[in-house]
């Protein structure tokens, strides 16, 4: 499952009308740069949807998408991240950011 932050949801519920938190996923839009982490601790559709959002909060990000199944999030962004930036937004989110993938 990949969750990505422009995902349209059912309202009332993280995931859409089928049941995921995406609807056919869109491969991450490059600008500027793209980076890779590890998050420990996402298991579905609802955790990659958490994560996606609150690391797409951070100034610059222009996409994230998360993949529970790997623990990976790549996000795209104009200029490269403050990891403390990250790990706040992965923290927040309820999850562990383990470092560069």
């Amino acid at each position: 499952m990949t969750a990505e932050t422009e995902t349209p949801r059912t309202a009332g519920s993280c995931c859409s009308s089928t049941g995921s938190c995406q609807d056919g996923a869109a491969d991450v839009q490059v600008g500027g740069v793209t980076t890779v982490y590890e998050v420990k601790g996402m298991t579905c559709g609802h955790c990659e949807g958490a994560v996606s959002e609150e690391i797409s909060g951070i100034d610059g990000v222009s996409s994230v998408k998360a993949e529970a199944s790997t623990g990976r999030v790549t996000v795209a962004s104009r200029a490269p991240l403050a990891e403390d930036a990250v790990r706040a937004a992965v923290d927040e989110a309820g999850y562990e950011l383990v470092g560069l993938a």
